[in-house]
C-alpha cells in the first residue's frame, strides 16, 4: 500500500455526465498545491474530446480514455481514482479491470455500483427516486432551453453564478448509457470488490440525493465516509472541503 505521507499521490479525476475534465479546475489546482500529481481526464464526447455523442454508443466506448490511461500506467504505479456523479461507473469498470493499479477509489456523490446487480441498477434507482429525472436525463442535458434554470435548481444550487455559466458554456450532450449498462456483466468481489473505496456524501445534493448516496454506501464495503455540506457540484462549490477529504482519505488508505 505504501505510506503516502512521504510520497506524492497521483490523483486521477473523473467527471460526470455532460461535463469534462475542466470541471475539476479548482480541485486539481488545490491538490497540486498540496504537492501531489493530478490527471483530469475527458471521457469520450466530453470536454475537449473530439468524438460526438452519436459516435459513442456504449458505456465502454464512453470510458475508453480512462481504460487506455490505466493500461498505459507504469508497471508498478498505483493511482487514486476520484469519481464525481456518473464518473463512479467509469471508475468501477477501471476497478474491475485494473484492481492492482488502484490504491484507492473515492466516490464524490457518485454512482457506486454493487456486485449483486447489473451496473445499471443504481442509475435505475436514481431515475425512480428523482422527480427531476422524470423527463429523462438525455432530454435535460441535450436541450438548451431551460437547461441553466434546471441546473441552478438541482445540481448547482450552492455554486457560484460563474461556475453555472461555465457549465452552460462548456456543456456537451450527455447520456447515462442505461441500455448498455443494463447488459454489462456484474462487477466481481474478487476484482472490483478488492479495491479500497471511500465516499464523500454531499448533504445538500438535490440531484443525487443524500438518501440515494447512503443507499449505495450500504450496498458496498466502503472503508470510510465523510460528509460535506455541498450541492451536487461540490467540485465547484466546496472545493476546499472536498480537497481536505481527498487528502485525508489518501493519507489513510492509499
Amino acid at each position: 500500500m505504501g505510506d503516502s505521507n512521504n510520497q506524492t499521490t497521483h490523483f486521477v479525476l473523473i467527471h460526470g455526465s455532460a461535463s469534462g475534465a475542466w470541471a475539476w479546475y479548482k480541485v486539481k489546482t488545490m491538490l497540486e498545491a498540496a504537492g501531489h500529481s493530478v490527471t483530469a481526464l475527458d471521457m469520450s464526447a466530453s470536454g475537449v474530446n473530439t468524438k460526438t455523442l452519436e459516435e459513442v454508443v456504449t458505456f465502454d466506448q464512453y470510458n475508453e480514455p480512462l481504460i487506455e490511461f490505466m493500461a498505459n500506467l507504469a508497471e508498478n504505479e498505483k493511482v487514486v481514482l476520484v469519481a464525481h456523479s456518473l464518473g463512479g461507473l467509469n471508475v468501477a469498470f477501471a476497478m474491475e479491470k485494473f484492481p492492482d493499479k488502484i490504491s484507492l477509489a473515492v466516490f464524490v456523490t457518485a454512482f457506486l455500483p454493487d456486485t449483486e446487480h447489473r451496473p445499471s441498477y443504481m442509475l435505475e434507482k436514481f431515475i425512480e427516486n428523482s422527480p427531476a429525472m422524470a423527463d429523462g436525463w438525455q432530454s435535460v442535458v441535450s436541450s438548451t432551453a431551460g437547461y441553466e434554470a434546471f441546473m441552478k435548481s438541482t445540481a448547482f444550487n450552492l455554486a457560484s453564478p460563474e461556475d453555472l455559466s461555465l457549465q452552460t458554456l462548456l456543456k456537451r450532450s450527455g447520456s447515462l448509457f442505461l441500455e448498455s449498462l443494463a447488459k454489462a456483466n456484474k462487477f466481481t468481489k474478487e476484482k472490483f470488490g478488492s479495491v479500497v473505496r471511500d465516499y464523500v456524501v454531499c448533504t445538500q445534493d438535490l440531484l443525487v440525493v443524500p438518501s440515494l448516496q447512503r443507499f449505495m454506501i450500504e450496498h458496498n464495503e466502503v472503508k470510510e465516509v465523510m460528509e460535506i455540506p455541498a450541492d451536487h457540484m461540490a467540485i465547484a462549490s466546496r472545493p476546499k472541503e472536498l480537497c481536505q477529504c481527498l487528502l485525508e482519505f489518501a493519507r489513510k488508505h492509499a
